[in-house]
């Protein structure tokens, strides 16, 4: 799938030539010229990085990566004349990912785009990889859970029931839709096999951590955490 990126840069000719430029290089590119322009793409629409001028008519660069830090995380490459490296650490503690002095190199600049476009695939896919519920930490790369830095030995039904509720955490799970979903098999009310492993995952919960409840019953509909 093509990444998408958009630049917010008021030069016409810096914008065309960055455009076409990424265009070749196999990115899907949307430009704008304006501050006010460019947050309310950023707000409306979803894009794998910003290239960001700082100058901007009616919203400064800044201002516009300060106001995008409060709510997303997408990775951005500040391009401004300004070079000195006072402006330089002010904007990576606004939360610009990356700078980039004009004038400037256009492979230099791919190389960057590459460079964070990794980095934020990579980040991802940790953050797939680890589920985090209150003080439970599962890693579904290594098949590893643990309690305040306790491992816990489960069965591979009980680990993939837990997996279940700790990617839906407030999704009530009804008992059929879990039994299924894990056993591959049609669930029957009389059958007491999900009862008994609910049971046994509390059980191993509360003896890593005594003080914390995690399973919460939801009596006529099934279970979730809590």
């Amino acid at each position: 799938m093509e990444k998408k990126i958009l630049i917010i840069e008021d030069d016409l000719e810096i914008c065309n030539l960055l455009k076409e430029f990424l265009e070749e290089s196999g990115y899907a590119v949307k430009t704008v010229c304006s501050g006010i322009e460019g947050m309310k793409e950023i707000r409306n629409y979803t894009f794998n990085l910003v290239i960001l001028d700082l100058m901007l008519p009616f919203k400064s660069g800044d201002e516009i990566l300060r106001e995008m830090r409060t709510f997303l995380d997408t990775p951005v490459i500040v391009v401004s004349a300004k070079d000195t490296v006072h402006t330089k650490v002010d904007l990576l503690r606004l939360g610009a990912d990356d700078y980039v002095t004009k004038p400037f190199d256009l492979n230099e600049l791919l190389a960057r785009i590459e460079s964070n476009l990794r980095r934020c695939s990579a980040n991802e896919s940790l953050e797939k990889s680890i589920l985090i519920y209150k003080d439970i930490v599962l890693n579904t790369e290594q098949k590893k859970v643990t309690v305040r830095g306790t491992a816990l030995v489960l069965t591979l039904k009980e680990y993939e029931i837990l997996v279940l509720l700790l990617k839906h955490p407030q999704k009530v799970f009804s008992k059929a839709n879990l039994f299924e979903s894990v056993w591959n098999e049609e669930y029957f009310s009389e059958d007491n096999t999900l009862n008994v492993h609910i049971s046994n995952i509390r059980s191993k919960l509360k003896n890593a951590n005594p003080n914390e409840e995690y399973i919460e019953t939801i009596w006529g509909m099934g279970y979730k955490l809590m």
